[in-house]
């Protein structure tokens, strides 16, 4: 019997900015953003949009889809680190909103049975939910899961993680029938606790703060979306990660170069081309070149064995995120999408075809694993029209952006929005203070 991923969607934001007039207006050179990190768009939120409105549109459309019967899902796990309550589980939002439209075709709570919880661990958290699921299944082949990652990369305005917000989610399917991959049981895995990236509670004075309500205590903590980063670092420890996974892979399947068995290697993409990137001394290793000086690892990267290696199992899968920006614990299945999405569009056979994973998810950890490609594919990818839907979006100017950024409008900017949006917050009642109520828009 074999395990997997039977189905797939997926759900970007309705708006974009363009990354040529973000850089155009921070005075840095588009070709800097756009050829050297692989950038076109930003997808970014409207006022009604949040992480539970993405994950619910991505459940929705999956189950609508694929003829799906939510009553046969035994378990929806939300991989996130835009969750909206440290308590309330956020996929317990998206799965009552996705409830309220499949009402009328299977009744009320058709979610009533099901195991709803989230996964948290910076950008690799719905890779855990994935692993997690698979082990459910596996256990329990006559049921099914549901994996959700849903996230919005949100960084402080003229930060150096500007340029790569994005966000976005993807639901698949976990079975005993993976009509679209078979995922083997082999995980490489490398842990390490670092400060690469963070989302802290801040600490401020209730005396510095103007208007502080009277119950509030001296020394308050506040939550921002906008992590604390040191880019520089994070990459290194996301190349660190990647090997020690990669070497623990290599160490359970006694494989000597797993990488050349992989039609595609599916990273997780906080920009575009940050996967060919940090793959350089892997493959240096695997082929025993030298990439001790940085004059040696430019040279890698550089060669004309790299940058085909590159364009054969890499460079389709990250063209997605170059229209979307970094989608946190969704980009690794974005770029799983992407890669299928333009093998089909091509009319290429990958059905055997094996394809490697390397997540990443700051704090940090990583996990390789691979998966076969299955007969039914295409099947699956024929629903998805990934490329055509991105052009559906709506442009946004700097001026809006800044202001939707900095939460100054109360008016959604496409106003003729579909589908799930936020309905309003509760500020008045007591005991409901700051509940989120969501609604559906035909």
């Amino acid at each position: 019997m074999t395990f997997g991923i039977e189905a797939a969607s997926y759900y970007v934001p309705s708006l974009y900015l363009e990354i040529k007039e973000l850089a155009e207006n921070r005075g840095i050179d588009p070709a800097k953003l756009e050829k050297g990190l692989g950038l076109h768009k930003m997808g970014f939120p409207d006022v009604h949009e949040d992480a539970a409105t993405f994950a619910a549109e991505a459940l929705l459309k999956l189950i609508e889809d694929y003829q799906i019967n939510p009553k046969e899902i035994a378990r929806i796990y939300l991989g996130t680190e835009s969750a909206l309550d440290a308590a309330k589980p956020t996929a317990s939002y998206a799965m009552q909103m996705a409830e309220e439209v499949l009402a009328a075709k299977f009744g009320e709570r058709c979610f009533r049975n099901c195991d709803v919880v989230d996964m948290t661990f910076a950008c690799i958290g719905a890779v855990d939910a994935l692993h997690n699921s698979l082990d459910f299944v596996r256990v329990n082949p006559d049921k099914k899961a549901i994996v959700i990652a849903s996230d919005y990369a949100k960084y402080e305005l003229a930060s150096s993680g500007e340029y790569t917000q994005g966000g976005g989610a993807v639901a698949v399917l976990v079975s005993s029938k993976p009509d679209l991959i078979e995922i083997e049981n082999n995980w490489g895995v490398a842990t390490e606790s670092v400060f690469d990236f963070f989302k802290l509670r801040r600490h401020f004075k209730k005396e510095d703060l103007t208007n502080a309500p009277e119950n509030f205590p001296d020394k308050i903590e506040i939550f921002t979306d906008e992590p604390v980063f040191d880019g520089h670092y994070s990459n290194q420890c996301y190349q660190d990660r990647i090997k020690e996974a990669y070497n623990h892979y290599k160490e359970i399947t006694e494989k000597n170069k797993p990488y050349e068995d992989w039609k595609y290697l599916i990273f997780h993409l906080p920009y575009a081309f940050h996967g060919k990137r940090v793959f350089t001394e892997i493959y240096s290793l695997e082929n025993g070149l030298s990439y001790t000086t940085p004059e040696e690892q430019k040279a890698v990267a550089k060669s004309e064995e790299y940058i085909k290696f590159i364009n054969d199992k890499i460079e389709k899968s990250q063209r997605a995120s170059s229209e979307i920006g970094n989608m946190y614990t969704a980009s690794i299945f974005m770029a799983l999408l992407s890669a299928l999405q333009i093998s089909f569009n091509e009319n290429e056979e990958l059905a055997g075809k094996e394809i490697g994973f390397l997540g990443y998810g700051s704090g940090s950890k990583s996990k390789v694993f691979a998966g076969k490609i299955s007969q039914n594919w295409k099947a699956v990818v024929a629903k998805w029209n990934l490329f055509e839907g991105l052009k559906n979006r709506m442009p946004i100017n700097f001026a809006t952006y800044e202001k939707l950024h900095r939460k100054q409008l109360e008016n959604s900017v496409n106003e003729n929005y579909k589908g799930f949006g936020l309905k309003y917050v509760e500020l008045e009642n007591p005991v409901l203070k700051g509940a989120r109520y969501y609604h559906y828009q035909k």
